[in-house]
């Protein structure tokens, strides 16, 4: 496609995408499901699975092949842009005082999903189609691991947040809890991909460097970053100078998680925690959110959705997998977190307030996915009955966080009306 085909098809796909997702909003609050979760669907539903079934020619128009590198390339600065300014709300004080907690709830939202994982492989491994053939039992254990430990971080937040629970002692819990989850698991991947035939060196390299990237932020990078913070304080505002300086370090800190094989969602995450707090971080949300949130993050979902095919979960056998790998997920993560935050000291309804949002998987389980499919690890099968997984898994943490937390925490006013 030549420079100008691809700005029409970009700008007529951007138009499609938004309204999409502002119908799927309108809806999702109808029935108590946040907008995150409705963007999601929006997006699977403009792919083959709803959209390419009811209009293949038409969808196909709309999506032409190259057209989805532009989109690629937005979803990815829509979702890192996201996190950095979910990081600039992360109440790194509060995390240390539940740190224990979290570590915990960490842990066996990560121990009990490789246990399932070990179980589940060899019987997946006999379908055709599910694995990659050159995938072994490790890889593919550690692959399931991994896909069923995911949390949903970004969507853990944006939920968090819209239900009124950022910096409560809840929401840090969980918050924290998502990012180790999380961290570790792109670890783990990274062991796949480097025992796949990308090299020991992609493991060792994201492991080390992750870890001295997290060191630097909470440490270094938190004096550095505070001079501009006073200039901001000294301004009385956030200058064009600022946020482009803020938006500068952004790109590198994604770069830099990119180039050591960690997504770029985590350097963007910890640059914005490590930002000071005052007019700086809050100027920052309120220009950049509203663009962030509306226009760039559904790119994400979309691009997501454009590589699930539903209909390839055609038989009962595949059926059956998908009600298993659903059973497994529900039972390692939520479950698991729920009692091992009960075993921290937790109430039961905080644990339970755990466990659920704990279990939502979304956005980072798409990436999760879309690496493995990319990489040759799993196969369109698998990735579109993981994707069911995820979308399940996320619809359910909205109503049974309100049915076991939102009512009673209202009630008691820890929380304000419902959204």
């Amino acid at each position: 496609m030549s420079n100008e085909q691809l700005s029409v098809a970009f700008f007529s796909q951007m138009a499609i995408i938004l309204v999409a997702c502002r119908l799927a909003g309108l809806l999702g609050r109808w029935i108590g499901q946040p907008q995150v979760v409705c963007e999601m669907i929006a997006g699977v539903a403009l792919g083959p699975s709803l959209y390419g079934l009811l209009a293949p020619e038409f969808q196909k128009s709309l999506f032409p092949p190259d057209s989805l590198k532009v989109l690629y390339v937005g979803a990815q600065l829509g979702v890192g842009i996201y996190m950095f300014l979910v990081g600039a709300e992360f109440d790194l004080d509060l995390f240390r005082g539940r740190l224990r907690s979290a570590a915990s709830v960490s842990v066996a939202g990560m121990l009990v999903p490789f246990i399932l994982g070990a179980l589940l492989a060899p019987w997946l491994m006999t379908m055709p189609g599910l694995f990659n053939e050159k995938v072994g039992r490790f890889e593919a254990t550690l692959f399931l691991g991994a896909a069923i430990a995911i949390t949903a971080f970004p969507m853990l937040a944006r939920i968090i947040h819209e239900r009124g629970l950022s910096g409560t002692s809840l929401g840090t819990l969980a918050l924290a809890a998502g990012a180790i989850d999380d961290a570790a698991a792109w670890c783990v991947l990274a062991v796949v991909l480097a025992s796949f035939g990308a090299g020991p060196a992609i493991a060792v390299k994201a492991i080390c460097g992750g870890i001295l990237y997290g060191v630097f932020m909470t440490t270094l990078g938190r004096r550095w970053l505070r001079p501009l913070g006073r200039s901001v304080e000294t301004a009385g505002r956030l200058t064009s100078t600022h946020l482009a300086i803020l938006l500068t370090l952004f790109t590198l800190a994604a770069w830099a998680m990119d180039a050591i094989g960690i997504h770029a969602v985590f350097g963007g995450f910890l640059l914005g925690s490590a930002l000071p707090r005052g007019r700086l971080t809050t100027e920052l949300r309120r220009q950049v959110e509203p663009f962030a949130v509306v226009f760039l993050l559904p790119m994400f979902f979309t691009f997501s959705g454009l590589k699930t095919r539903l209909d390839l979960v055609n038989s009962a056998e595949l059926l059956w997998v998908a009600l298993v790998v659903l059973a497994a997920s529900i039972l390692g993560k939520g479950v698991a977190c729920w009692a091992a935050a009960r075993l921290n000291g937790e109430d039961n309804r905080t644990a339970l307030a755990v466990g659920t949002l704990m279990n939502s998987r979304g956005l980072m389980e798409l990436i999760i996915l879309n690496i493995g499919l990319q990489k040759g690890v799993i196969g369109p099968a698998l990735f579109s009955i993981m994707v069911v997984m995820a979308i399940v898994t996320t619809l359910m943490a909205s109503p049974i966080f309100e049915w076991v937390y939102g009512r009673h925490a209202r009630r008691t006013g820890e929380l304000g009306a419902a959204p």
